[in-house]
């Protein structure tokens, strides 16, 4: 081929990907937006890109993703969302805090919204109905309140006798703060324990932590449910190790990086089927049809060494139901 055949290819074909285009449907867009910063639990989009290949849709081959993060910044949130309706997003999937739901929400009622959150949907405003959303809302809860019970229970079988609880709380995400402090304190009153309260939502404020929790002679500590703490897993426990402290979480894979426990809802599984139920409205479902789904999984998690480092003896009955780690 000459230097002028290739010259003349390529004029005569320039104006072809334009008319293929007109031709051609477009790919469909879905607009990731989230509360949380994008260092947060990477492997919660990986899930959700899951949902949706399960689903049959395949990000950069039959759709796109637009991811957009607040990096906790609240008053971000509507200009991210506003962003990606001005681009007309197919779906928006609202992730991160229920502030991303309400934002999206607010600003448009035709662009389905799926959404997932820890909370109780109904409570929070997202939606009327568990059974029946409406309008163009619908997703995924994993009823985080559940917990705070479950975790003082374990406290109570783990350290026999301990008077107090020790709870840390990220105070850069108060809303998912007070979706577990509210129940933690319930649940110490029934019992009878004394409760303390630590704000860290920095690194540097995980390590002050752990030197309250030395002068304030803890037996035990409990780190609550927020994606902060699971991508710091390996300083909590490594501090732990440090300070000879068991450590009880809502997330697996502290529990997996040296911590001694963990019980929680499975949040990956939760964002694989937020996935799903995008891939479903982009083959036509309508979101208000689509029932709040309940993710009810739920994982206990033992790490067996650390265990035996701490010189604690795990009751048969947890050991029976338990994933074991390391």
């Amino acid at each position: 081929m000459t230097r002028r055949d290739f010259i003349t290819l390529l004029g005569g074909a320039a104006a072809w990907p334009l008319a293929a285009r007109a031709q051609q449907p477009a790919m469909p867009v879905i607009g990731y937006l989230s509360g949380l910063a994008a260092s947060d639990r990477p492997n919660l989009m990986e899930m959700f890109r899951r949902g949706l290949s399960e689903a049959g849709f395949v990000d950069g081959r039959n759709i796109a993703i637009e991811y957009r993060f607040a990096d906790y910044q609240r008053e971000r949130l509507r200009i991210l969302a506003t962003d990606l309706i001005a681009r007309r997003v197919a779906v928006i999937a609202a992730t991160g805090g229920n502030y991303s739901v309400l934002v999206a929400k607010e600003l448009t009622s035709t662009i389905p919204i799926v959404f997932t959150t820890g909370g109780d949907p109904v409570k929070a405003g997202l939606v009327g109905s568990l059974s029946r959303p409406e309008a163009n809302v619908t997703g995924v809860s994993w009823f985080n309140v559940d917990l705070a019970a479950k975790h003082i229970e374990l406290v109570r079988e783990l350290v026999p006798g301990t008077p107090q609880a020790a709870v840390m709380v990220n105070p850069n995400n108060p809303e998912t703060a007070a979706l577990y402090e509210q129940p933690v304190r319930e649940a110490v009153r029934a019992v009878g324990m004394r409760l303390l309260i630590l704000n860290a939502g920095t690194p540097a404020e995980i390590d002050g932590v752990f030197e309250k929790l030395v002068q304030e002679k803890a037996s035990v500590v409990i780190v609550s449910a927020d994606p902060f703490y699971t991508a710091r897993a390996r300083q909590l426990a490594i501090l732990a190790a440090r300070h000879n402290l068991p450590l009880v979480s809502a997330n697996r894979e502290i529990t997996m990086a040296g911590g001694l426990i963990s019980y929680g809802n499975d949040v990956l599984d939760a964002y694989r089927r937020a996935g799903l139920y995008a891939g479903r409205i982009l083959k036509g479902a309508k979101p208000g049809d689509l029932p709040i789904d309940r993710a009810t999984k739920f994982d206990l998690v033992i790490n067996v060494q650390t265990a035996k480092t701490l010189k604690l003896e795990i009751p048969t009955n947890l050991l029976a139901v338990a994933r074991r780690g390391n």
